[in-house]
């Protein structure tokens, strides 16, 4: 779908830390009420794990090898995890319970795995992988939606839902391979992130970015040629979308992580990758190899002293720099 510009984003995973900041201010601002309660239009998932919805990679949607739109499943409560309160006024108030208590018995929510990962001692790994909408540019919900309540905006092509034509078919929900679109039972609409495009307009940085205390996050124009965006993703290719092959051209980007060495039985190291190359192939591509070797000596020449472009884009010394939205 043809735009005039295209804001795009893109995260560090080498410098994510887990600690959901994002998710809090997306939520605080979006989605904590009115029927979004089970809504993180932001997440951080711990990878290897299930993600959010639950399972949400083998569901289906996208489009096939030859651009046809797939219609996958649609998640469950329960793969999202249902909301539960806790008995503040028993434990908290009039002391009659001394434990803080759900108050039904969950059985799977958002970051239920958190920081299980995979392998075993001592080389067990995993790390943070954050999601929200791709705002891509073939979006497969916009593709799924027979009452054209999804488009692109022209100036800077976020995806939004038109509330006023939405009927809540949820075709849209089916479509998105990476759930990234929900539907407010409340209001039987479909929902999904904005990019925060009322802060966008006031030329300020979405709030998952604005408070990562990591600085992971740098958002800017596709066409930018001095912006962060395009000297990460088209100067230096070290930033990858996520399951290109489910074929919408993701315009969320991700630096992938680096990993430290196994080790052998007599606590050598080993020249093997704790995480497997593998791995991160089967999420981000098969570049993957090569950006992590651009990464690895990016650092290393650093390290010497020498100048390295790239590495001072990635450090982030300026907060206010990783952000170029004109």
């Amino acid at each position: 779908m043809t735009v005039k510009r295209q804001l795009s984003m893109v995260l560090d995973l080498n410098k994510c830390i887990g600690c959901h900041t994002c998710s809090a201010a997306c939520k605080l601002m979006w989605t904590n009420r009115n029927g979004r309660e089970f809504m993180y239009w932001n997440n951080v998932e711990s990878q290897p794990g299930k993600g959010y919805p639950r399972d949400y990679e083998n569901m289906g949607g996208g489009f096939d090898a030859e651009g046809a739109l797939r219609l996958g499943r649609q998640p469950s409560q329960e793969d999202y995890g249902i909301p539960w309160e806790y008995n503040y006024e028993d434990a908290l108030m009039t002391g009659t319970d001394p434990w803080l208590r759900p108050n039904v018995k969950p059985t799977w929510g958002a970051n239920w795995d958190e920081d299980e990962g995979e392998g075993d001692y001592p080389n067990s790994y995993y790390f943070y992988l954050p999601r929200l909408c791709n705002h891509c540019a073939n979006p497969a919900c916009l593709a799924a939606c027979t009452r054209n309540a999804i488009y692109k905006r022209q100036e800077d092509g976020i995806v939004l839902v038109d509330q006023e034509r939405c009927r809540g078919y949820r075709y849209c929900v089916n479509a998105c391979p990476y759930k990234k679109i929900y539907f407010n039972e409340q209001i039987s609409k479909s929902e999904k992130c904005i990019f925060c495009y009322p802060r966008i307009e006031k030329g300020l940085p979405t709030a998952c970015a604005q408070q990562c205390v990591g600085r992971i996050r740098w958002i800017g124009y596709r066409d930018d040629e001095e912006g962060p965006i395009h000297k990460l993703v088209e100067k230096y290719k070290v930033a990858l979308p996520l399951h290109a092959e489910w074929g919408t051209q993701p315009n969320v980007f991700y630096v992938p992580p680096l990993s430290p060495p196994k080790f052998g039985e007599n606590g050598e190291q080993l020249a093997e990758s704790r995480i497997p190359l593998s791995y991160l192939e089967s999420l981000f591509g098969p570049r993957t190899g090569e950006v992590l070797d651009t990464l690895q000596a990016a650092r290393q020449a650093k390290a010497h002293g020498e100048g390295s472009e790239l590495m001072d884009i990635l450090i982030g010394y300026k907060h206010a720099e990783m952000f170029k939205l004109s």
